[in-house]
């Protein structure tokens, strides 16, 4: 679904930067829809899009190197505003008649930008101090600009670090204004668009939910749709949204495989049978999955066990829905992304074996996904926009394994009320501490592992629970909780004198990596 035609739009063109969804992320904090494409895009392409504007974003290569990133050098004719960040300004300079070299030393971290008087003047640095701090991370630079450029600012180690087209309204810096230790990024971001591609800051939660729930009703016609249900806030929001487009063609499947946290189930039965009243399906499968576990102890194994019957549960329920030709899932951008697909590839039937766990090669259907183009704030914004209760858009991921990953060794049912019981504690200490966004995902972990301990006056032998808290932007890397004294030493005690089998709680204190989010 593409957003072009409706929104005020800029194109961010990928040459490879680790910072990319962070250019994406500060323009849409301004309010103005932004959209990743490949940096193979044709200027004819773009033209048909009719962005606003264009970034050209960082990357790893060397613009001299014979495999560099190139883009379509059309579209510096366009006259649509352009802004190249590091390897864009590089791209931009070489492109149109500079020199671009290997610096004696690589500049990585805080400089302070210079700006000269044409600077000043420039309505990119508008309101900006003549010298601030940046945040530099390259090993090439321009050594001669275009006679068509003018210097814009230069800093103690770097003499190129802004500049701009006399006649065009083509820009270019150094550094990446979208990293958080440029002080002046986000004001540098906001005269882009403002003062230079003429943005209007209209991009909104509602306006994207209103337009979305238009396309799915034109796509979907008469149609029936499928979704399934984990639970989570990405699959739950896809629901919301199409029960709003589609109404009573909407069917829900909601596999209780006897894995899920504490009153999951009931909560998502009651928000998708009674608020939102879609058709929804429960496929009451616990006592399968869990006999299909026993004894089972490698981790592997208790995935591949727990896909096996997921797929037979899920694809059985939907064979018993009628004449449905579309399945709808909560595909997000990072996803789109991370995977390595287009960013702005089209929908297109496709076999779901590589999106709903692992369905069968011939069970077909349409996708839909309505959240391609949104982070995961963004998500929980059109949650919220829904009427989804904050309960659920804000709960933290979840693993599609469930509890059983949880549960260190057998699963069993006694070992999985711990977790659920513990795991309930936990959340709900976080909860009235006012850390539920704050701490990124929380669980409890059940350890194969006994130890003494007193109660009363008594010696006990019971079990042990490991707590993990995480705080992370984009979950590739993670660091622990400082989990504040107090909270921590309140959760410790309520599962220790709530749980009834456990009598000792530790805490995990290592970053992802070396170590995981997850144990298993």
């Amino acid at each position: 679904m593409s957003l072009e035609q409706t929104h005020e739009t800029i194109l961010v063109l990928n040459f490879g930067t680790q910072y990319l969804q962070l250019i994406a992320r500060r323009i849409r904090e301004c309010r103005v829809f932004s959209k990743i494409v490949p940096h193979t895009i044709t200027a004819e392409e773009i033209r048909k899009a009719a962005p606003k504007g264009i970034v050209l974003s960082g990357g790893p290569k060397s613009v001299y190197d014979s495999d560099a990133f190139q883009c379509d050098p059309a579209i510096f004719e366009l006259g649509i505003p352009i802004l190249g960040i590091c390897y864009g300004l590089h791209l931009a300079a070489s492109a149109l008649g500079g020199k671009v070299i290997a610096t004696e030393e690589r500049e990585y971290g805080r400089a302070t930008l210079a700006l000269n008087d044409a600077g000043i003047d420039c309505p990119l640095f508008r309101g900006m101090p003549a010298n601030h701090q940046v945040w530099m991370s390259h090993g090439d630079h321009v050594a001669e600009i275009p006679d068509s450029f003018e210097l814009l600012a230069s800093s103690e180690s770097c003499p190129v670090c802004a500049v701009r087209y006399r006649t065009r309204p083509i820009f270019g810096v150094q550094f990446h204004p979208e990293v958080v230790h440029s002080t002046f990024g986000t004001p540098l971001f906001q005269n882009f668009l403002k003062e230079i591609c003429g943005c209007s800051f209209d991009w909104t939660m509602r306006d994207y939910a209103e337009q979305m729930i238009v396309e799915i009703r034109e796509r979907v016609g008469f149609g029936k749709v499928i979704c399934g249900l984990s639970g989570g806030v990405d699959s739950s929001v896809v629901a919301a949204l199409l029960a709003k487009a589609v109404g009573s063609r909407l069917s829900c499947i909601l596999v209780d495989n006897g894995l899920m946290r504490k009153g999951e189930v009931e909560s998502v039965e009651r928000e998708f049978s009674g608020h939102f009243k879609t058709d929804l399906h429960i496929v009451r499968a616990a006592e399968k999955f869990l006999g299909e576990l026993v004894g089972v102890i490698d981790p592997q194994e208790k995935r591949r066990r727990i896909g096996r019957e997921f797929i037979t549960a899920f694809s059985g329920e939907a064979s018993r829905i009628q004449d449905v030709k579309y399945l709808a899932q909560g595909t997000i951008y990072p996803d789109v992304i991370e995977s390595g697909g287009s960013a702005d590839a089209p929908a297109a039937t496709i076999k779901l074996h590589h999106n709903v766990g692992g369905l069968p090669d011939d069970l077909e259907f349409e996708l839909i996904e309505p959240l391609r183009d949104l982070f995961k704030d963004e998500v929980r914004q059109l949650g919220l926009e829904l009427g989804l209760p904050e309960s659920l858009v804000w709960r933290h991921p979840f693993p599609g394994p469930g509890l059983a990953v949880r549960c260190l060794g057998e699963v069993t049912p006694e070992r999985l009320a711990v977790i659920r019981e513990a795991d309930a504690i936990l959340l709900e200490e976080i909860r009235l501490a006012g850390l539920q966004r704050t701490i990124s995902q929380a669980f409890v972990v059940s350890l194969p592992v006994q130890s003494v301990g007193v109660m009363g006056d008594g010696r006990t032998y019971e079990n042990s629970v490991a707590v993990r808290c995480v705080t992370t932007d984009d979950f590739m890397t993670a660091d622990w909780t400082a989990m504040p004294d107090n909270v921590l030493r309140r959760i410790s005690t309520r599962i220790i004198n709530e749980v009834k089998g456990v009598n000792r709680v530790v805490y995990d204190v290592s970053s992802k990596p070396p170590a995981t989010i997850e144990w298993e």
